[in-house]
């Protein structure tokens, strides 16, 4: 490569990539490098997920390895599990295991995480371990050790998202590594549900599941929902949410009749639309949900039409889109919903409406702003819905 700038990659093994990633760095090789670390990202990508801890414990020794160090903590992110669960997992470098543990947006259960980290700790700790593994037999000086192993570690954990039967399980024989303040907080808030001040609250979007939009456009709809700009960073002192799956349609039908079914009652509610033929994706939040929702209603042209001041609708360009994308709120509040027979929801009339498996946007009686109108009657691929619960104490988004 030095004398021709030539480089062929293609029989070599992971490892040997990886261990010419590090002499490129070392020689100050700079083309070399970003070709090197390039290449593994976008060709070795099942070895990569086979090895991250290897190849973190590598990588983050580098200064100039950000894109390689960023794809494995994002990957890590989407997926935990076989992280913590590898073989290497004890041998994890520290800094790397606080850097993955300080991110909000894990998904994976709290208690799990929990776990895990016990077990490292345990591995970490000099006279522990395989010699002695057996909590029954551990005195003061063992507890001490260990508390002293994760101190850095503990105040990272979502205590607020461990649900009661696993705290009294899995946290509390643990009492004595824990710090009294943040131990005594955990036990007012599991009696008490008390608020928040010295632990930090759940993870966010630990428990949404969609096939339509992933965490980042999450986060901007749960920002429209307050009221806040598509990009505000939560300061973890505003309201928290949990989103509960009620409707899916490549699971339940897309269909009026099953919508229906599923989404009815006054409830906060969100729908995520996916089209086909395009990218696109649609959906609306409604404060009051959709059908079924008792009096309350006003009659114009023999239609139902109930009121909500915070309903809005919206769309993204794809599922990456945070440049395009459009919010519409509502301005005639008192047509926020329309009931109709022949739609599964409607908002506003004609603002967003499903009916059968086709999605129309036309606003034609202008309930909502104008930004989304559209003359294109789109097929549905995906739908789903899900109610919205503020202030859950277990898992939030």
């Amino acid at each position: 490569y030095i004398y021709t700038g030539e480089l062929d990659l293609t029989e070599q093994s992971g490892e040997n990539i990886l261990d010419l990633l590090v002499a490129s760095d070392e020689l100050l090789l700079e083309e070399l490098f970003e070709h090197v670390q390039d290449y593994l990202i976008e060709k070795q990508t099942n070895w990569v997920r086979e090895n991250f801890i290897f190849v973190l414990n590598t990588v983050f020794r580098l200064d100039n390895c950000k894109r390689l160090q960023d794809y494995c903590l994002e990957s890590i992110r989407e997926d935990l599990l076989p992280f913590f669960s590898s073989k290497s997992f004890p041998s994890i470098n520290k800094q790397i295991l606080l850097g993955v543990l300080k991110r909000d947006d894990l998904q994976i259960e709290e208690i799990i995480i929990w776990d895990y980290l016990i077990k490292w700790g345990i591995e970490q700790t000099p006279g522990l371990g395989n010699e002695n593994c057996d909590r029954e037999n551990w005195n003061y000086e063992d507890y001490e050790a260990l508390k002293n192993t994760l101190n850095q570690f503990i105040p990272l954990i979502r205590f607020a998202g461990i649900s009661h039967a696993d705290f009294f399980d899995k946290v509390r024989p643990y009492r004595n590594i824990i710090t009294d303040n943040i131990y005594e907080e955990i036990e007012e808030f599991h009696k008490d549900a008390l608020p928040i001040t010295t632990m930090l609250p759940p993870r966010i979007g630990l428990i949404f599941k969609s096939n339509i939009i992933n965490q980042k456009l999450a986060k901007i709809i749960i920002n429209w929902i307050n009221n806040k700009d598509a990009m505000y960073i939560n300061n973890r002192n505003g309201p928290f949410y949990k989103l509960n799956i009620i409707y899916r349609g490549s699971r339940d039908g897309i269909n009026n009749r099953s919508f229906r079914i599923r989404c009815n009652g006054r409830v906060e509610s969100l729908v995520l639309i996916k089209v086909k033929n395009t990218n696109k994706i649609f959906g609306g939040y409604s404060s009051i949900g959709f059908s079924s929702l008792g009096c309350g209603y006003i009659v114009e042209y023999g239609y139902r039409f109930y009121n909500s001041s915070n309903n809005f609708i919206f769309s993204f360009e794809d599922g990456d889109d945070t440049q395009n994308m459009k919010i519409s709120r509502v301005v005639k509040e008192t047509q926020a919903i329309m009931v109709h027979k022949e739609n599964a929801f409607s908002f506003g009339w004609g603002s967003l409406v499903m009916s059968g498996n086709g999605l129309y946007a036309n606003n034609s009686s202008q309930s909502y702003e104008n930004k989304l109108k559209t003359a294109t009657v789109y097929t549905i691929e995906e739908i789903e819905v899900f109610t919205v619960n503020r202030k859950c104490e277990d898992l939030i988004l």
